[in-house]
């Protein structure tokens, strides 16, 4: 899994902070001025539950080596603007794939995937050898299969994935995903996602362990 943080919301005044711009956001619906501290004006504002103010800020992170089955649960978060590599027009006679330490740690799992993978290779080859085009032969390919994909997703609906997808009852894949993303972010506006952050850490020091 590789993820990068490759866009950030900039604010065209000050120094050009996301919490300068969410800071600013919040101050029109008070009327109000800024006293220099952008961190503690929203963590009050966070604490009140007023979460509206930090959509004005998004994040654009480039993931890959991610299968298949987690991008069908990070595309289910609606509020986001996602480019996948498509299947459709990418070959995939070799296709890399993501295999569950919980198959990769079983001698007998392992060897009945290693079967099932040969058997799809050999099946994806075939059909396009007889001329099936990739947008058909691809039916035949795994949620296991690898993809990269572009997300952009607003600072409210980030902490939203967060809260749902690093808890315990998550997917692992997806968990780990999350908790990658929010270590990125987390510099860049800590007042928005270090409480998040520090209550993971401290609720479930298992998750940092790798």
């Amino acid at each position: 899994m590789q993820v990068e943080l490759i866009a950030l919301t900039q604010y065209l005044r000050g120094n050009g902070t996301p919490e300068e711009l969410l800071e600013h956001a919040g101050r029109v619906c008070y009327r109000s001025e800024s006293r220099g501290d952008p961190a503690k004006f929203l963590r009050a504002r966070l604490r009140e539950g007023h979460e509206s103010l930090i959509e004005h800020a998004s994040a654009t992170f480039e993931i890959s080596g991610i299968s298949r089955a987690c991008s069908h649960q990070l595309v289910r978060h609606r509020l986001a603007s996602y480019s996948q590599e498509s299947q459709r027009y990418v070959d995939a006679s070799e296709p890399a794939l993501v295999v569950p330490d919980a198959i990769a740690e079983d001698p007998r799992a392992r060897a009945a995937w290693e079967g099932f993978i040969e058997n799809v290779k050999t099946t994806y080859q075939e059909l396009r050898e007889l001329g099936i085009l990739k947008e058909d032969a691809r039916f035949v390919l795994p949620n296991a299969a690898e993809t990269r994909i572009i997300v952009t997703m607003n600072f409210r609906e980030l902490l939203h994935f967060f809260r749902l997808r690093i808890t315990p009852e998550a997917q692992w894949e997806i968990r780990r995903l999350a908790i990658v993303m929010l270590e990125l972010l987390a510099p860049h506006a800590p007042a928005v996602f270090d409480t998040v952050l520090h209550d993971l850490r401290t609720a479930h020091p298992e998750f940092f362990a790798a």
